[in-house]
């Protein structure tokens, strides 16, 4: 399964690096695929990964996802 997210508070490389780590240590993800360019983050996961775990790693992370 795929979930795109709207990422908020990316300015750099590091900010990638950050929310891609955050959304890789959710249980469950296979894969994510940040960028920068587009402010977002495709998350290829386990079906019953709930996009809320998502969302609070990347808020853990110091950004915030829609």
């Amino acid at each position: 399964m795929k979930t795109t997210l709207s990422i908020e508070g990316m300015s750099c490389e590091h900010c990638v690096k950050a929310v891609t780590e955050a959304l890789k240590g959710v249980s469950g993800v296979k894969k994510a695929k940040v960028s920068l360019k587009a402010n977002n983050a495709i998350v290829d996961h386990a079906d019953g990964v709930a996009v809320d775990a998502l969302k609070a790693a990347v808020t853990e992370a110091g950004f915030k996802a829609a």
